[in-house]
């Protein structure tokens, strides 16, 4: 398995980090993708990732760490992705998020265009925050998609036209997580009718654990309860739900490069 969506280097592992990995190691997670969220989480991600091979970094600036000095940060966050590109294997975690706060909507957006012109310059992956925020999302990325951009909307959500316009881009892929195992989720309807290949699993640690940790904190030996409900919902073996995604993720970050 691959985790494509950890912060697993997060304060709320400083107690048990070597544990957590242990654990993630001895269920068959293979690699852990580490998404950036600002300047502050840059260091401990990168120090996690020296230490351990499975880990692997990306670089970007999260929307809810955007305020009326963004241009800054995004400018600090740039030197720092194109001075070390080799090192990064996505740009991510970027997008829009309209749930917390709605004070910099047009910074979040022009934040979000810019990273996915920098990730088009690279030729790398995007790794989209979308949360309340379809329709802005979709609105920048009819804008600028093309045969340069790709990428998945993390922590997926959306309805089945979400799922119908994100395919329709032909480079993007849908994360999921532990808010699929929820009995309220509506999620199982929706990926029913999407195809496996444009699946990713992900835990979004130490944030939304599935059941039956829900409230509690994620990690990412908790994608085997993600597995499990995939089974479910497309009627094959757990080992056919782990091959396939992680063929997906392989494919899609380009992970061999990092690996080799």
């Amino acid at each position: 398995m691959i985790d494509t969506h950890a912060h697993i280097y997060s304060s709320k592992f400083d107690e048990d980090r070597e544990e957590v990995l242990n654990r993630a190691k001895e269920t068959g997670v293979k690699y852990l993708l580490l998404p950036n969220i600002d300047m502050e989480s840059i260091r401990p991600m990168l120090d996690l990732c020296d230490s351990q091979q499975n880990c692997i970094p990306m670089m970007g600036l999260h929307p809810c760490s955007i305020d009326a000095t963004y241009l800054e940060t995004l400018e600090e966050i740039r030197i720092e992705l194109f001075k070390s590109k080799e090192q990064y294997i996505a740009v991510g975690e970027i997008g829009i998020d309209l749930y917390w706060d709605k004070t910099y909507v047009q910074e979040q957006i022009d934040s979000f265009r810019k990273q996915i012109q920098w990730a088009k310059e690279l030729k790398l992956p995007i790794v989209i925050h979308a949360r309340d925020s379809y329709p802005e999302i979709f609105q920048v990325l009819d804008q600028e998609n093309d045969r340069d951009l790709s990428g998945v909307f993390h922590c997926f959500s959306g309805t089945e036209n979400d799922a119908q316009h994100i395919l329709s881009y032909g480079g993007f892929k849908m994360g999921i997580g532990g808010t699929i195992t929820y009995k309220k989720s509506k999620l199982p309807d929706v990926i029913k009718n999407i195809d496996l290949e444009n699946i990713l699993l992900e835990t979004d640690s130490p944030y939304l654990a599935p059941r039956p940790f829900r409230g509690k904190r994620n990690e990412s030996s908790y994608l085997r309860y993600v597995v499990t409900k995939l089974s479910e919902i497309y009627e094959c073996s757990e080992n056919q739900i782990i091959e396939k995604t992680t063929l997906n993720a392989e494919e899609l970050f380009n992970i061999q490069k990092f690996t080799s």
